[in-house]
């Protein structure tokens, strides 16, 4: 039984115990990171607000476990007075004396600087990254195996001759810095770095002055000056100025360009060039708290520091103070530029050119056709034209043969057969003889008549208005349709082709009117009407109108 007993024990043992086992894993795992960001002089300082913005995001997107990341401020780094720090120290110790945290980052090296000097106190065992601080401003002397630094290292004779180089006219600099205890030490190692370019370019330095008077001072410039802002955390009248609205009014009243060390200040108030990248010295950080985070030893990373960038320039300041491309040192990046009418309506051009060649290209063929066309119109309009001339010309020559041929032939047949008439008796072979004659003389008038409906030559001889007229007198002559002619003066003198087309259809006309008309009236007139000549042949029922040029 008890064998029994311990055999249906163990079971539910071991399921406890790896029940267990695996729970405090899962427990552990979803326990978030704890990170303090500790700030040199306020959340809201600038470079630094970016700066701290950007590790956060770099971190939380790098980080494989959830984050709880804490931000603090030091308020003593904006003066010389450290009597702040006791009762901050004290504010730290019982904040983080239960719960530690897994990680400090101090933006800054006043924040360095105060880790350094109270780490006994606060965070004896706590990780640390130093970072956002130049490497002239760390103790090394001071730092331990939980301390690495991600630090940069300043330029300033570099951001001088840049100034230099995109405005060689200059002649004055104005150095823009504050007068905190971290913003003094600098004014100074920018003094020592810049005396080389003395005698080239005069300097000014604000730090002894009220902000106030540093925007008196900016808006009196003479020209070929410049600025050169490094920070503006406290002035010269102890007045503390966070965010960017310094910058920001600086450039509004200042009548020269302004150029600075980092390039989140690139936001429309400075020219650019080689620069601090906030981005490239962000991610480092976070790489690196990462990797503490991760169980590495802080001792052991080992950071070099971090030197300008690629240059940046602000087109828009460029364009503002006359700025020219070419003097850009190569490689440059210009952000900001306005887009051309190509790069921003590009596909609109494009497809307006595409439909703009294909009109043309169908014009250019209509006009093709058209002008094919035109040379058969011509071709067909000459063709015809000597179709009709050389019809006019056989009917000229076969009347010219029926009328002094054939009419001629018939009139000597007529004659002789009057003569043979009065030789024959009157009763057997005269009356034959008579019929004959008679038929010769009408056929005779018939052939002449044929002549003349071939063609008129009274037409060649005495003009248009005489031919119609003649005409008219012959339709009279056949026909009992009562005829009128109406002609105006100044109808005379065109052109024996205008002529002959006009009396044709004059023909044509009358001889519908006698065959299918069947009109007991009608008339032809001949008028000169807007510039032009109008025929008209017309009868009781119907009218006919043409217009010639």
């Amino acid at each position: 039984m008890a064998i029994l007993v311990h055999i249906r024990i163990l079971p539910t043992v071991v399921t406890a115990f790896l029940v267990a086992s695996f729970a405090c894993p899962a427990t552990l795992a979803t326990e978030p990171k704890r990170v303090i960001m500790l700030h040199s002089f306020g959340r809201e300082f600038k470079p630094w607000r970016d700066y701290a913005s950007t590790i956060r995001a770099e971190l939380e997107r790098q980080s494989p476990w959830p984050l709880d990341i804490q931000d603090q401020s030091l308020i003593s780094a904006r003066s010389s007075n450290e009597d702040p720090e006791a009762p901050f120290i004290g504010y730290l110790r019982a904040l983080y004396s239960k719960n530690p945290p897994d990680l400090i980052v101090g933006i800054g090296a006043p924040a360095a600087v105060f880790v350094q000097r109270n780490r006994p106190q606060i965070f004896p065992n706590a990780p640390m990254v130093f970072t956002a601080m130049e490497q002239r401003r760390i103790d090394v002397s001071a730092l331990t195996e939980r301390d690495t630094v991600v630090a940069m290292t300043h330029d300033f004779a570099a951001a001088i001759e840049n100034i230099l180089r995109v405005l060689p006219d200059t002649k004055n600099v104005t150095v823009v810095s504050g007068y905190s205890p971290n913003e003094r030490f600098w004014l100074e190692e920018i003094r020592r770095e810049v005396r080389p370019l003395e005698s080239r370019v005069a300097f000014t330095w604000t730090s002894h002055l009220s902000f106030g008077e540093i925007l008196k001072h900016a808006s009196e410039l003479p020209p070929h000056s410049a600025i050169f802002w490094h920070t503006l955390y406290v002035d010269g009248a102890g007045v503390a100025h966070e965010g960017d609205s310094a910058l920001k009014r600086l450039h509004a009243a200042a009548k020269a360009p302004i150029f600075s060390l980092f390039d989140v200040f690139l936001s429309g108030e400075t020219v650019g060039g080689s620069m601090h990248s906030m981005l490239e010295a962000a991610q480092e950080t976070a790489a690196v708290a990462i990797r503490i985070l991760n169980g590495e030893k802080p001792g052991d990373i080992k950071v070099p520091p971090t030197r300008f960038a690629e240059p940046k320039f602000d087109w828009r300041e460029m364009q503002h103070w006359g700025i020219s491309e070419s003097r850009l040192p190569q490689g440059s990046e210009i952000l900001f530029r306005s887009p051309t009418a190509w790069e921003q309506y590009r596909l609109q051009i494009l497809a307006v050119c595409a439909v703009l060649l294909m009109q043309g290209a169908l014009i250019s063929w209509l006009l093709y056709v058209q002008r094919q066309r035109s040379y058969s119109e011509a071709a067909a309009h000459e063709l015809s034209g000597r179709l009709i001339h050389a019809q006019e010309e056989e009917r000229s020559r076969l009347a010219r043969e029926l009328h002094d041929d054939v009419t001629q032939r018939l009139a000597m047949l007529a004659i002789d057969a009057g003569r043979e008439e009065r030789n024959l008796p009157s009763h057997t072979g005269g009356i034959a003889m008579r019929t004959m004659r008679e038929g010769l003389i009408r056929l005779s008038e018939d052939v002449h008549g044929l002549s003349y409906r071939l063609h008129p030559s009274i037409l060649e001889d005495l003009g248009l208005i005489e031919a119609l007229k003649s005409e008219c007198e012959r339709f009279s002559r056949t026909s009992p349709t009562r005829l009128k002619i109406n002609v105006e003066e100044g109808a005379e003198g065109l052109p024996p082709d205008t002529s002959l087309c006009l009396f044709r259809i004059a023909q044509e006309g009358l001889r519908n009117i006698e065959r299918h008309a069947g009109a007991s009236r009608a008339e032809v007139s001949l008028r000169r009407r807007d510039g032009g000549l109008q025929l008209a042949v017309s009868d009781a029922a119907a009218l006919a109108d043409e217009v010639f040029e």
